[in-house]
C-alpha cells in the first residue's frame, strides 16, 4: 500500500468538522461511542497522569442538561434575543451524543501544566478522528458554557478542572465542503544554524 492510498492518512488529510446544527440525531451507537471514548484514552500523556475525564450526555440527559444551560444563560445577563433561551435549552439536542472533555491539572506533578492541558486537547482530537472514521459527524466546541461557573458546578468540576471542549457526535446529513486552510509555506519553516 502506498502512502497515497493509506486510509489513515487519507482520513487525516480530509477530516472536517460538521457543525452541530447540521448534524442528524442518529448515532453514535453504543458501540461506536465506546470506541470513540476509548480512542480518547490513547493519547500522549507525559507521566501517565491521565489528566482528563469525560462526561457523556445522551438520551434524555441531553434535554435535562439543556435546562441547566438555559438557567445559566439567563443568569449570565446575556441578552435573550431571537429566542436564545430556547436555543440554549435545546443546544445538546442537535447531536445524538455530547461529551464534555474535562482537563484535570495536577499542580503537584513534576509534569508541566501546559503538557497536561495539551494531553486533554489530544483527547479531543483523537475522539474527532475516531468519530470521522466511524462515518459520523463531529464537532469540538468551547463556547460560553465551557467557561460558565453555574454550568461547571452542574458538571461537578473539581478544583484544577476545566472543560477542554464539548464534543458533539451525530449523523452526517450533508457531506461538508472544504474550508480555507492555512498556506503550507506560511506555516512551515526549517531551522538552520546562523552563519
Amino acid at each position: 500500500m502506498t502512502d497515497a492510498a493509506n486510509p489513515t492518512l487519507d482520513l487525516l488529510r480530509t477530516r472536517r468538522s460538521i457543525v452541530a446544527r447540521d448534524m442528524g440525531q442518529d448515532g453514535p451507537s453504543a458501540e461506536q461511542l465506546e470506541d470513540i471514548l476509548r480512542a480518547g484514552l490513547r493519547v500522549p500523556d507525559h507521566g501517565k497522569l491521565a489528566p482528563w475525564r469525560f462526561v457523556v450526555f445522551e438520551g434524555a440527559a441531553r434535554k435535562q442538561f439543556g435546562g441547566v444551560l438555559e438557567r445559566a444563560y439567563l443568569a449570565s445577563g446575556m441578552p435573550d434575543e431571537d429566542d436564545r433561551r430556547q436555543f440554549e435549552r435545546e443546544r445538546f439536542l442537535r447531536a445524538g451524543a455530547v461529551v464534555a472533555v474535562v482537563s484535570i491539572v495536577n499542580p503537584e506533578s513534576k509534569i508541566p501544566e501546559w503538557e497536561q492541558v495539551l494531553s486533554a486537547g489530544a483527547v479531543c482530537q483523537n475522539m474527532l478522528i475516531a468519530a470521522t472514521a466511524h462515518g459520523l459527524a463531529a464537532q469540538w466546541l468551547t463556547e460560553w458554557y465551557a467557561y460558565d461557573d453555574m454550568v461547571n458546578q452542574a458538571l461537578r468540576l473539581h478544583e484544577n478542572e476545566r472543560v477542554a471542549g464539548y464534543l458533539y457526535f451525530g449523523s452526517v446529513v450533508n457531506a461538508p465542503g472544504e474550508r480555507v486552510r492555512p498556506d503550507f509555506e506560511d506555516k512551515v519553516s526549517r531551522w538552520r544554524p546562523e552563519i
